[in-house]
Order: structure tokens, then C-alpha cells, then sequence
């Protein structure tokens, strides 16, 4: 059996690293904590663990902070996680197996990253991550924020999952961080360009981050996942400044880089929506439930758009139209893939009360 290194970088997480290390300490051989100034207790928590505790000087640079702390790690493997990041037991029980498989020659390991779960639990974004890398090969972080791990090799994609569970309240750190070194005139790479993008995005600037996306597309050198994630983007910093023609055109240039994908078909489906164009918005959502979805894809799923959100939404359609057969069946698939979502909680309501109405009738 091959043995692992936990290598991670934290600062004041002492609500959320003992929650962590308790869900994967029994499966790791090695703990290596880098602390980059924490003043909580995050550090006693560590140790308490059974971590081998470092520190850090906090210079902007998260990728240095991760290359230091894989620089640190001594086991066979190197397996990385966030402070509020978990792996829940049924993937506790897979990341065992994963142990056990025999011969183990793969030099990177991806796994899904759940970003956000719905009351039951289950995924609703989510994307891959190389989470597990072989040391010997030494593969580097790049990034000072949104940093990534370059990895090649031979590589196997798992299904043991690793589920973020945030505790800590979302703050301007990495837009700053981009804005000093724009101020600086630092160069940005493509990803540099692509995530600024996202941190003028989640604030709200939308006229700032629809010029960035633009420059990032324009530039024609990101990864593809990244190209296509810009375009809805942009069509959302669009919709915000009520410039509809640049809206649709920014979705529509995602299919230069991609066969439709649900969340495409959900975009523009729901375009037309807003227009209160039903016969096309109809067509649109039909796409998405007729799309075969992709096998171990690395970039950002929802997976609301690949089950229940487009039945839900032709339900809406159909009755809108006055084809309430047709609404009542496409009703009946968005609760057979979520039973418990308020909207279909709402429809089922609906139906029933028109169903009542019309026997009492």
C-alpha cells in the first residue's frame, strides 16, 4: 500500500481544520500544516492532530504557500485540502479502496469538488480537482491566487469526492491582491486575466468585469473550460446592465468552443423566458433534457441544469401556453430528480388544486 502526505495551508481556521483533519486523519500516513499567520487557535488544533506544523510568511502568493508545503510532505504521495473542506464517509470508504488497489502507478489522481450541496446532500456544483499526485514527480503550483497544480503523467479519475463546506464569510482579499498588481502594472497571464475577471464578478462590478472577460476571450489563450465559464459570465454582467443583444451573443460564443451543454441550453432557454417567448424558450429547454452528459469533465457542472431545472422550467412554459398535459408531465420528471425543491413543492400544489377544481367541476 502506498503511503500519503496531507499538505495543507491555513490561517485562523480554528472553526473549520479540526472538522477537516477529523474526516481524513485516519487515512493519511503524514499531517503537514503551513500556517501563514494564523492568531486563533488553529495551530494548537493542528498539533492536537497530529500535524507536523510549519510556518509561513504570507507574501500574496498562494501557490508559493503550497509549493512550501508540498516541499515539506515525505510520503509516497501528496494529497491537498482546504481547511473547509470534508470528505463525507461513503467517500471515506472509497478513498480506502483507493489505497488498496494494486499495482498503484498513476501519477495524479482527479477527484469531483463539490462546491455547493442542496439540503440532502447531494451535489449541485461541483468540478474536478487533481487532489492526489505522486511526490517524485514534483509537479508545481502556479498562481499567486486561484492558483493551480500542473500535473501530466498517467492519470486516474475517481469518485471519491471532496465536499466544501464554507463557514467563513466571502471578502474582497483576492480582489485586492488583483488590483494592487494591476495598480503595479504586473502582468497578468490568461488565468490571471480570466479570474480577476470572476473577483470583479462576485462584487458586482459588472461593467469592469464584462470588459475583462472580453479581454481574456480576445486573448484566445485560456483553457477551454475557463473560455466557455467567461461567456455565461459575461452574459450574466450583460443581463445586469440590461444589454440583452450582448447578452445572447456571449452565450452564443461558447459553441466555438464546445458541442451545447446543458447549461447552455438552460442559459439561452432561459433568454427567452425573460422575453416571454415560450416557443423558443420551450425549444431551448427540451435541448437540455435531450443532451447526453459528459463523462469526467474537469470544468465547473451545475447539475440543476442536467436533471430537474429544464423540466421544471418547460412545466412553466407549457402551462404559460395552456398545454397543462403537457406541464403536468414535465412536473412529474422535475420531481422524480428533486422531490423536495420549493418550486415543484409549489407545482404539486398547483396541480393538485387544478385537478381538484376540476372534478368538483
Amino acid at each position: 500500500m502506498f503511503t500519503i502526505s496531507l499538505c495543507m495551508i491555513v490561517r485562523n481556521e480554528e472553526q473549520t481544520l479540526g472538522r477537516c483533519l477529523s474526516t481524513v486523519h485516519d487515512l493519511v500516513d503524514e499531517i503537514v500544516v503551513v500556517d501563514t499567520g494564523s492568531t486563533d487557535r488553529t495551530k494548537e488544533i493542528a498539533r492536537s492532530l497530529g500535524a507536523r506544523l510549519f510556518d509561513f510568511l504570507w507574501i500574496d502568493d498562494f501557490a508559493a504557500a503550497r509549493n512550501f508545503a508540498f516541499s515539506q510532505a515525505s510520503k509516497d504521495y501528496i494529497f491537498w485540502l482546504d481547511a473547509d473542506d470534508v470528505l463525507e464517509e461513503a467517500d471515506r470508504d472509497r478513498f480506502r479502496a483507493l489505497r488498496s488497489m494494486e499495482p498503484f502507478e498513476y501519477d495524479y489522481v482527479s477527484m469531483p469538488y463539490h462546491l455547493v450541496v442542496d439540503e440532502r446532500g447531494m451535489p449541485v456544483k461541483y468540478l474536478r480537482r487533481n487532489r492526489l499526485v505522486k511526490r517524485p514527480r514534483q509537479f508545481v503550483w502556479h498562481g499567486v491566487v486561484h492558483e493551480y497544480l500542473e500535473v501530466a503523467g498517467k492519470a486516474f479519475h475517481s469518485d471519491i469526492a471532496v465536499t466544501h463546506r464554507k463557514e467563513k464569510p466571502y471578502t474582497d482579499r483576492n480582489l485586492q491582491i488583483y488590483l494592487q498588481r494591476k495598480e503595479r502594472q504586473e502582468p497578468f497571464s490568461p488565468r490571471d486575466q480570466y479570474y480577476f475577471a470572476n473577483e470583479l464578478y462576485d462584487h458586482g462590478r459588472w461593467a469592469e468585469a464584462a470588459a475583462q472577460y472580453q479581454l481574456f476571450l480576445d486573448g484566445g489563450l485560456g483553457w477551454v473550460e475557463d473560455q466557455i465559464m467567461a461567456c455565461y459570465k459575461q452574459a450574466d454582467c450583460f443581463a445586469h446592465l440590461k444589454q440583452s443583444e450582448k447578452q445572447i451573443q456571449a452565450l452564443v460564443r461558447t459553441l466555438a468552443f464546445d458541442a451545447p451543454r446543458a447549461e447552455f441550453c438552460c442559459k439561452v432557454g432561459a433568454f427567452f423566458l425573460e422575453k416571454k417567448d415560450f416557443p423558443k424558450a420551450i425549444y431551448w429547454f427540451r435541448q437540455a433534457t435531450l443532451l447526453e452528459r459528459p463523462q469526467n469533465m474537469m470544468g465547473m457542472t451545475d447539475e440543476a441544469a442536467w436533471s430537474w431545472l429544464p423540466h421544471l422550467q418547460l412545466c412553466y412554459c407549457y402551462d404559460q401556453i395552456g398545454e397543462y398535459g403537457r406541464a403536468k408531465i414535465h412536473h412529474e420528471m422535475s420531481k422524480l430528480h428533486h422531490p423536495t425543491h420549493p418550486s415543484v413543492l409549489h407545482n404539486e400544489r398547483y396541480f393538485a388544486s387544478r385537478e381538484e377544481a376540476q372534478s368538483s367541476g
